[in-house]
């Protein structure tokens, strides 16, 4: 009988396990298929090339990335890149990449997940304007803010909050954590 617990419990453990490896590996195939929209070839595509890299050391299955690319050049994937601003706790500003396929939804959930979490929804270029963009790097903060201990710990808990969503790739924020 005790063959029984054990078994159940290593089912358990691995569900969870590939459920959270599935959902991280979709934020890898969107990023792919948004970079191949553009240009499917890699070799002339540095943002594609990044994206193919980062998936591969992530180990997605090449099949599964090939099929990202496909999607992204038969324009049947309707992905859209949306980059979304919110204030934290003592007026930090954050900046949200997301990939999402309905806009109004993800739009909704970053809302509620903010409003959750002590932070607040910005207007489109109301936080922008503390980032530069780097070339296939992503945000850099222009103006880095430093913060007391407790924003530090706040702002940390927004951030995995904010990256646990399935739509958002990636969360910059200007404060010196």
């Amino acid at each position: 009988m005790s063959g029984h617990s054990h078994w159940a419990g290593i089912k358990h453990k691995k569900g969870a396990k590939d459920a959270k490896r599935g959902e991280f590996f979709s934020k890898l195939l969107n990023a792919v298929a948004i970079a191949a929209r553009h240009e499917p070839n890699p070799d002339f595509n540095p943002r594609l090339r990044t994206a193919v890299q980062t998936a591969k050391d992530s180990n997605v299955p090449k099949d599964r990335i090939d099929n990202a690319i496909k999607k992204a050049k038969e324009k049947q994937d309707n992905l859209e890149e949306l980059t979304l601003e919110a204030y934290g706790p003592g007026g930090i500003a954050i900046l949200m990449e997301a990939v999402t396929d309905s806009r109004n939804r993800t739009i909704a959930e970053i809302k509620n997940i903010l409003g959750d979490v002590g932070a607040k929804w910005a207007e489109a270029g109301s936080v922008r304007w503390a980032f530069e963009q780097m070339p296939n790097e992503g945000w850099k903060a222009k103006f880095p803010q430093a913060v007391d201990n407790e924003a530090k710990s706040k702002t940390k808990k927004i951030i995995e909050t904010l990256e646990e969503n399935d739509d958002i790739q990636k969360v910059y924020t200007n404060a010196v954590l």
